[in-house]
């Protein structure tokens, strides 16, 4: 990868860009507006032409092209999460002292959804829980966080899915959950006027024929797709799924038994853009016409359970707000993405400083964590 940052080829201007983005995100945060999807950016396959600044001199992101924000349905697990902090995990018959226990909603589908209200956006999310009190705290907590439930199956024949993460004073990770009811939402609850009025489509795991049908429903009605398969990609047949998604996200594992099981490669895509997550190294995505990567942020990280969805909400939260990403599908210039990326890497580091898997994320917490330079260390090479 090419060591040329954003400032060759005589452009020298993040600072400036940066700051007037910073004054767009206040104006999102008092409700000015949104993107329509309707610039005239880059278009998905679109050659980005090797004369293009590696830097735009207008800014990245355009609130003011219309009044609405981004409406994403955001489909898969909704759980209840109990979070154990512990200084060291139990022996075989052995007892532990808890130094910290705490309850939240959780589940992929249901952190992205939260996540992207905080950074100003619309969430749907399609999912299902069980008809017990666990269920009704989930979807108590998602309408509390501006999250629109009403698309939730409630299965009063099976428990709510309750998963508990285990977390030692070193950071590993133990963690327990039960099936309970949330993959009894099938392509029979989908509700194609909802998605049809969406912008984007964001999976999560889920069953693969649910996926499937959902992602092909998307794109029956126009809308932009984006898929996080999780940890059990290697086991289930998501390749329907994986093919239709616009953007994937993964990280380093989960890329490479994609590699190894589809004639997918996410690390050289030729069709889509692939955001890889790379842990303590940050970020890194890949597109059909180069790579832009960053290292993350130095962060105090107490628990990194959920640092993958806030990386989602991130990316999404910026992309989705940017014609030029995705006003003719997403864009696969990698010079596009460094904004989104910024966000994502602020975002992941946000949850890793949560305690619980459900991050409180806003613009105002993003701008803490990015400080005065974020883009030093964007790394961008760009294939032609």
């Amino acid at each position: 990868m090419s060591d040329d940052g954003p400032g060759r080829d005589g452009t020298d201007d993040w600072e400036e860009e940066l700051a007037e983005w910073d004054e767009e995100v206040s104006e999102w945060e008092a409700g000015d507006g949104g993107s329509d999807g309707d610039g005239d950016g880059t278009a998905a396959g679109d050659d980005p032409g090797p004369d293009r600044d590696p830097v735009d001199d207008d800014p990245d992101l355009e609130p003011e092209s219309s009044g609405r924000v981004p409406k994403v349905v955001s489909a898969g697990h909704i759980n209840w999460d109990v979070t154990i902090h512990v200084e060291r995990l139990p022996e075989p018959d052995g007892e532990t002292r808890i130094d910290l226990l705490e309850q939240s909603g959780g589940g992929s589908a249901a952190n992205v959804a939260v996540g992207l209200v905080g950074l100003g956006g619309q969430s749907v999310v399609f999912g299902s829980v069980g008809g017990d009190e666990s269920g009704a705290l989930a979807l108590r907590e998602l309408a509390s966080a501006g999250v629109d439930p009403g698309q939730v199956l409630v299965d009063a024949d099976a428990p709510t899915s309750v998963k508990y993460a285990i977390v030692d004073g070193s950071g590993e990770l133990l963690m327990l959950a039960n099936d309970g009811a949330n993959e009894s939402f099938t392509a029979a609850e989908l509700d194609r006027n909802t998605l049809a009025a969406a912008d984007h489509l964001h999976l999560t795991g889920q069953q693969p024929e649910t996926a499937a049908a959902l992602a092909t429903a998307a794109g029956e009605a126009g809308t932009t797709r984006s898929f996080d398969p999780g940890r059990r990609v290697g086991d289930r047949e998501f390749e329907a799924a994986l093919h239709a998604a616009d953007v994937l996200f993964l990280n380093a594992p989960e890329a490479d038994a994609i590699a190894d099981a589809t004639d997918i490669d996410p690390w050289e895509p030729d069709d889509r853009v692939v955001a890889i997550k790379l842990g303590e190294e940050g970020a890194t995505v890949r597109t059909p016409h180069g790579d832009v990567s960053h290292p993350g942020f130095d962060v105090d990280a107490v628990d990194t359970v959920g640092a993958g969805d806030a990386f989602a909400a991130g990316f999404l939260g910026a992309a989705l707000r940017d014609p030029e990403i995705t006003g003719g599908g997403f864009s696969h210039d990698p010079r596009d993405y460094q904004v989104p990326l910024l966000v994502a890497n602020a975002c992941g580091g946000i949850a890793a400083e949560t305690v619980t898997a459900r991050a409180d994320l806003s613009w105002e917490r993003v701008r803490s964590v990015m400080g005065e330079s974020p883009e030093s260390d964007l790394l961008i090479e760009i294939r032609v």
